[in-house]
């Protein structure tokens, strides 16, 4: 009998059974998607590490699955015949599809290949799976290929207009946003930089196609300010205040109407701004195709909210991670008329500038420590080296 468990390795909230891709007596290869986890920030598919057949499943779909849990068992010995007497317990019944709404087609090739929570999604929403493109393993229609589909107004839903039905990220997310602001006493410092170096810097580097985001330099910048304010990159324990050892910075991720999610840069402060650029392009891209991983949320240390790519100037509180000691905001980054000594005299210039915000959790860190941090996170900006 070979053990098929829940990955060590995931967000620190909850997880939960989404749904199983194989039934009890089916013939599994190693390495094939056996079951769905979903937590608040990623869905992952789990593998089968044998091949033979599944003839226990432990944790059905909505299940809670906690790190280590035991999800089911493969059996590398047994036949698929004599496998298929054990029956499979009954998962979650698939709702009635809407009034009105088409039916699926049984007759459609992978329609068979589609899990109990697709097949609860388009039953519920009244869509042909024949229009969605799979992008999952071998072709497979996954729950973000719905969700996905729905978000971007590409399928029509039959709910009621401006009906939003929650689902379980929606759901986490609010969970977890209570949960912060009741634990930690959010307190928020202003501050506001002028990205001219920056712009500077980034400008010269396009011209000699590197391109990088300003959320790269801002990332950076974070990294080398926790020199000014080592607490910031720690969190509260009932008897101490723990300091992480290294900067693994958190940026929120936005994914349209499915909230947010915060991959992590791992060892910010040990990377160049290459470096950085080159994880964010890449986690950046997974988190919108749905492809990150347990491993690519958990272990953020620090976050930065860069809310200003959609049009905010401030945002304030921003909701802390939680289990961390504070979050970075940058708003919109817009030119303003601001005063400058130009020639030992006062003058009016034009800089870009944007407005920075640092909330912490008044636990962890006081107000002396947040504007050492933010005093010297917009100096480490305005004084960034030329290209």
């Amino acid at each position: 009998m070979i053990e098929v468990r829940v990955p060590d390795e995931q967000e620190g909230t909850k997880a939960v059974v989404r749904a199983w891709l194989k039934q009890i007596g089916d013939t599994v290869a190693i390495n094939d998607p056996l079951v769905e986890l979903e937590t608040d920030k990623v869905t992952q598919e789990v593998p089968a590490p044998a091949a033979g057949v599944l003839c226990e499943i432990l944790l059905d779909t909505d299940a809670e699955a906690v790190p280590g849990a035991l999800l089911g068992r493969i059996d590398a010995g047994r036949s698929p015949a004599k496998a298929g007497v054990q029956e499979a317990k009954p998962s979650t019944a698939i709702r009635e599809a809407p009034a009105g709404a088409p039916e699926l087609r049984p007759s459609l090739g992978n329609e068979t290949r589609l899990s109990p929570s697709v097949k609860r999604a388009l039953q519920q929403h009244g869509i042909d799976p024949a229009r969605l493109t799979g992008t999952g393993r071998s072709g497979r229609i996954t729950r973000e290929d719905v969700d996905r589909a729905l978000a971007g107004g590409a399928i029509p839903a039959t709910a009621s207009p401006g009906d939003i039905p929650h689902d379980r990220m929606r759901l986490k997310i609010a969970e977890n946003m209570v949960r912060a602001m009741t634990d930690a006493p959010h307190v928020t410092a202003l501050f506001e930089a002028d990205f001219s170096a920056i712009a500077a810097h980034k400008a010269a580097l396009a011209a000699a196609g590197n391109r990088l985001s300003y959320t790269a330099f801002i990332v950076k910048a974070a990294a080398e300010a926790m020199a000014a304010a080592p607490a910031i990159n720690g969190r509260w324990e009932e008897d101490r205040i723990a300091v992480s050892p290294t900067i693994d910075i958190g940026v929120g991720t936005a994914l349209g109407d499915k909230g947010l999610v915060v991959p992590v840069v791992k060892d910010a402060g040990g990377l160049s701004l290459a470096q950085i650029g080159t994880r964010l392009d890449d986690l950046t891209t997974r988190a919108r195709d749905g492809k990150l991983t347990g491993a690519d949320v958990s272990g953020g240390s620090f976050t930065i909210s860069n809310h200003g790519v959609s049009g905010s100037l401030l945002a304030a509180p921003i909701i802390i991670h939680q289990g961390q000691a504070a979050i970075l905001g940058i708003g919109k980054l817009q030119k303003r008329a601001v005063v400058r000594s130009v020639d030992g005299a006062d003058a009016i210039v034009i800089r870009p500038m944007a407005y920075v915000t640092l909330t912490i959790d008044h636990r962890v860190v006081d107000g002396h420590q947040t504007n050492a941090w933010l005093t010297r996170f917009v100096e480490i900006l305005e004084t960034w080296p030329a290209a």
